[in-house]
């Protein structure tokens, strides 16, 4: 019974650590995403204030998942410098308590945390991304390019009963399904230029684009000007979204289904299949970001060299950052597999920090 009180002591302790430094993460990102919204808002006539700041506040989520793991770093090291501090550690050690025994009530929470991060957060958070791009296009209207203006957009080719189109869109929403700033140029059966379509929008339907505010241009003729126009596609929903929706967009329990889709229309899928891996990675992650927190938090105050604790417990979670982008990058350029790319870092950090336990604990 006085173990198992401990436990919930140590998890309930870890836990409020943990949301505390996650809030604070929070809302330190909401206020540099409405401060960068304010500032390109200065240039959009439709933007007031309160749009802005709802804007800001559906991005948000998605940003803060990145950064999730640092912030449970950052919550454990804080949880058991504090024990530490208050001599709560060493009353604990003096009743023969051991390292394990502190480090696996935060283990196992931080676990559960993860666990609901992937299967009710990341949902929520991708249907909120896809909710702040409806409220950006609505705001900026004719001026939806605006948006991405910097880069070169979406691209995809398609091929139809009337020849060849390529396809370039500088934003996209529902996963694919609704297009802004669209530029089209198309090719007849020989492969012959035909005409460029620039539309301000353009929405997939069965078996065409509906383009909206269309200007045909033609080569000798002049530009000709469409409310509506129909571009015809055998394009499904599933090949589009391989061009045009972004892995951190599809939620988490949709992954599978579109993974298999694309695998049948013979598209590859490895953004989709890290994103995946790592949203299923992400429990065990956190738990070992609560073992490489403890390898440098359970020092007690007295020996001194808490600076360099703490120092040596920032250094070790950027490296492991810095392993997670390169396995990204690699195997987003398909020279890893991506269940590798996604579960190396995990097994680097939690045997990291394990070993640096035990070496602690039992010499």
């Amino acid at each position: 019974m006085p173990t198992r009180t401990l436990s919930r002591y140590f998890a309930m302790r870890f836990l409020t650590s943990v949301l505390g430094s996650f809030i604070g993460v929070v809302a330190l990102a909401a206020m540099i995403d409405y401060v960068e919204l304010m500032r390109r808002g200065a240039e959009w006539p439709n933007a007031t204030a309160l749009l802005l700041a709802k804007i800001s506040m559906y991005r948000v989520p998605q940003l803060t998942e990145r950064i999730m793991p640092f912030s449970v770093l950052v919550g454990a090291m804080s949880c058991y410098l504090t024990l530490s501090r208050r001599l709560e550690l060493v009353v604990a050690r003096s009743a023969g308590v051991s390292a394990w025994q502190f480090v696996a009530p935060a283990v196992i929470a931080a676990f559960i945390f993860g666990a609901i991060a992937t299967t009710v957060y990341n949902p929520v958070a991708a249907m909120l991304h896809e909710r702040s791009k409806r409220l950006e296009a609505d705001m900026l209207g004719e001026n939806m390019s605006a948006l991405q203006e910097n880069t070169s957009g979406f691209w995809v080719r398609q091929k139809s009963a009337d020849g060849a189109a390529i396809i370039n869109a500088s934003t996209s929403r529902e996963q694919g399904a609704q297009l802004g700033g669209v530029s089209i140029y198309t090719f007849d059966g020989g492969g012959h230029f035909q005409q460029r379509i620039e539309a301000q929008s353009a929405a997939l339907e069965h078996g065409y684009w509906q383009l909206d505010d269309a200007r045909i241009y033609a080569s000798g003729k002049a530009p000709d000007v469409e409310a509506s126009y129909r571009l015809a596609t055998n394009l499904t929903l599933e090949q589009v979204r391989e061009s045009f929706a972004t892995p951190e967009t599809v939620p988490f329990w949709q992954l599978p289904t579109y993974i298999e889709l694309a695998d049948r229309a013979g598209l590859g899928a490895a953004g989709y299949r890290l994103q995946y891996q790592q949203l299923l990675a992400r429990p065990f992650l956190l738990a070992a970001m609560v073992l490489l927190a403890a390898s440098v938090s359970l020092r007690f105050f007295r020996f001194g060299g808490v600076q360099k604790m703490v120092l040596s417990g920032i250094t070790a979670g950027f490296l492991l950052f810095v392993l997670q982008k390169i396995t990204d990058d690699m195997s987003r350029a398909e020279l890893m597999p991506p269940a590798a790319a996604a579960w190396i870092p995990v097994v680097v950090g939690g045997l990291t920090g394990f070993v640096a336990l035990l070496f602690q604990e039992d010499g």
